[in-house]
C-alpha cells in the first residue's frame, strides 16, 4: 500500500467523558484537514449533546447498535470502552490507528507521516528498561515500571547498535505532563520536557511499559489493541503493553518509543486514588513479566490472536486477571473475525474476477 494512502487512511480514537475541549477540538481540526476519521467513544457521564465538526461521537447506545459483541459485553464506566472505537476504525479499513487521550495537545509532529519500519537504536535482551532514561537526564520513570527497578540504569545510548527494526506499535512521548505513577506525581516535580531527536526500539527481552496516549498501531498488529476491562483503570494500558510485547518479539517485530509530539494538559485526578489504583501494578507487574516470559507462543500472523488467547489465559490461571474477561476477549476475536471476513467479502466482490470488473 503506498504510503500516502496509508497516512490518508488514518484513524484516531479517543475515549472521553467530556465536552469538546481544546485536544479535541485541535485533533478534530487536525483530523479534518488530512481526512482522517476521528472517533470519540463516550460512557455514562459523556454529554449527550456532543458535537464537534471533524469527529464521530458514539454515545453508549450508538456503540451498542454497531453490533459488536465487545460492546454487549464491555462493562460501562470503563477506559476499555476504547476497544469499540477500535473496532469501528478497522471495520471503516484503517491503514493504521493512532490513539490518544483527550487532555493530550497535538504538535505540528504529531501529524508526520511515522513509517513502519524505521532506523532506530536498538536495545535488547535487558531485562526492565526505563526509556525515559533516554529522553532526559531527570530522574523520572514511565506509569507501570516496577518500582524496584526504577533506578536500574538502562544500557548507556552510546552502546545501542542502529539498525533497521520493524516496529508496528510506536509509543510517542508526552512534554509537560508525561505519563508517570501517582508515587512519582506525589514525590517529584513536573513539568519535564523530553529531549527531541531520539527514537529507540526495544527489541525481545528489553521490557518497558507503553500507554495508550499517544500510541500508533499498523495493521498486523491489530489484534493487540485490546484493553482488559476487568482490571484497574490504571493498568488497562499497561498490561496491554507487557502482552503486546510478548507477542511481538515471537514475530521478530520491535516496540517503537519516539519523542514526545504531544503536550499534556492533564485532567484532574485524585492521586491517592490513582495510587490504589495501581497497586496492582506495583506488585504484580515484574511477576506479570515472568510469566510472558516463560510461556510457549508461535510465531507467524496466524497465530497472532492464539497468542493473545493463551496470555490472557495464563493472566488469569496466576489470579492476576479475571475470569470475566475471558468472555469479553472471546468478542474481541470474533468481532475481529467478523470483520475480517466481511472484508474479504466485499474484496471478492470487487475482484478481477467479479462482474463488470475492467
Amino acid at each position: 500500500m503506498p504510503r500516502e494512502h496509508e497516512q490518508q487512511n488514518t484513524a484516531i480514537v479517543v475515549t472521553s467523558i467530556a465536552r469538546p475541549n481544546r485536544a479535541l477540538r485541535q485533533l478534530a481540526d487536525g483530523a479534518r484537514q488530512r481526512r482522517y476519521r476521528f472517533y470519540v467513544m463516550g460512557d455514562v457521564s459523556s454529554p449527550p449533546d456532543f458535537h464537534l465538526d471533524g469527529c464521530e461521537f458514539f454515545s453508549l447506545e450508538r456503540q451498542r447498535q454497531l453490533g459488536f459483541l465487545t460492546a454487549e459485553r464491555c462493562p460501562e464506566r470503563h477506559y476499555a470502552r476504547k476497544n469499540i472505537g477500535y473496532l469501528q476504525a478497522i471495520r471503516d479499513g484503517a491503514a493504521r490507528i493512532v490513539e490518544t487521550d483527550d487532555d493530550n495537545i497535538p504538535r505540528a509532529e504529531f501529524w508526520d507521516a511515522r513509517p513502519r519500519t524505521i532506523i532506530a537504536s536498538v536495545c535488547a535482551a535487558s531485562g526492565w528498561v526505563n526509556v525515559y532514561q533516554y529522553f532526559t537526564d531527570r530522574d523520572i520513570w514511565p506509569r507501570g515500571l516496577p518500582l524496584q527497578f526504577v533506578r536500574r540504569p538502562a544500557p548507556p545510548w552510546d552502546s545501542l547498535p542502529l539498525s533497521e527494526s520493524d516496529c508496528p506499535i510506536q509509543q510517542g512521548l508526552a512534554d509537560e505532563n508525561p505519563d508517570v505513577d501517582a508515587v512519582y506525581r506525589l514525590v517529584l516535580p513536573l513539568p519535564v520536557r523530553f529531549r527531541r531527536g531520539r527514537s529507540v526500539a526495544l527489541a525481545p527481552g528489553a521490557w518497558c511499559p507503553f500507554n495508550s496516549q499517544n500510541t500508533v498501531f499498523w495493521k498486523d498488529a491489530y489484534p493487540l489493541l485490546y484493553l482488559p476491562a476487568f482490571c484497574s483503570f490504571r493498568m488497562t494500558d499497561i498490561w496491554r503493553s507487557f502482552i503486546a510485547q510478548r507477542i511481538c518479539w515471537e514475530n521478530g517485530w520491535a516496540v517503537l518509543f519516539h519523542d514526545a509530539t504531544v503536550l499534556q494538559e492533564r485532567n484532574a485526578h485524585d492521586l491517592m486514588k490513582d495510587f490504589r489504583d495501581e497497586l496492582p501494578g506495583y506488585l504484580q507487574n515484574d511477576q506479570i513479566r515472568e510469566i510472558l516470559e516463560r510461556l510457549p507462543l508461535r510465531s507467524g500472523l496466524q497465530h497472532i490472536e492464539d497468542n493473545l488467547r493463551r496470555c490472557y489465559e495464563a493472566l488469569i490461571s496466576a489470579s492476576i486477571l479475571s475470569q470475566n474477561e475471558l468472555p469479553l476477549l472471546n468478542a474481541w476475536l470474533q468481532d475481529l473475525a467478523s470483520i475480517s471476513q466481511r472484508q474479504r467479502s466485499i474484496s471478492n466482490d470487487h475482484g478481477p474476477h467479479s462482474e463488470g470488473a475492467q
